[in-house]
């Protein structure tokens, strides 16, 4: 899976133009693919290049023009294609969990900060994803609900292990300060 592959699967339901491809690599793609603001108009060109899209320049009285992109029967076939390939195996890759594997090496009370920090920030982003669900909801295919479904369940279930997490590197610390 790349970016290429998210576009395609973005516009296989209509056209969109570059900010709203945008839109929804920051609103509802985030939680599941990340791919930055820079690599966005890109992969559009070379897509474009490549002829599996279109642009159409559509002119705006008393705004700038926008680009609306659409893709093309080759571009179906593509997104077929990678639909068609054997799925990959999720990679997690965080810093997050390196950091707190080797938290040994910096002590109870800066672990427990990067515990907060995280329970915070994935609280942030359940409240997103959760008020995203509810935008796109009535759109949605059963499968995309299922999508939206896992990565609630996997924020709550992070958010729980967190919490035990807390209760366990502060009764540790406590320990620590009897000590």
């Amino acid at each position: 899976m790349n970016s290429q592959d998210v576009i395609l699967g973005m516009l296989m339901k209509r056209s969109l133009t570059g900010y709203e491809i945008k839109q929804l690599f920051e609103e509802l793609f985030s939680y599941f693919y990340s791919s930055s603001y820079g690599t966005i108009y890109p992969v559009l060109h070379r897509l474009e290049k490549e002829e599996l899209l279109t642009k159409e320049n559509v002119v705006q009285e008393g705004k700038p023009n926008k680009n609306v992109y659409t893709i093309t029967e080759k571009g179906k076939s593509q997104f077929q294609t990678y639909l068609s390939s054997p799925m990959e195996w999720d990679n997690v890759k965080s810093d997050f969990l390196m950091r707190l594997y080797f938290g040994q090496y910096v002590g109870t009370e800066q672990v427990i900060a990067w515990l907060k920090k995280v329970q915070m920030q994935t609280q942030q982003h359940l409240d997103q994803l959760n008020a995203t669900y509810s935008l796109y909801s009535k759109e949605m295919h059963p499968a995309q609900i299922i999508c939206i479904q896992i990565g609630i369940k996997e924020f709550k279930a992070k958010l729980e292990t967190i919490q035990e997490g807390l209760t366990q590197m502060e009764q540790i610390e406590n320990e620590e300060k009897r000590d």
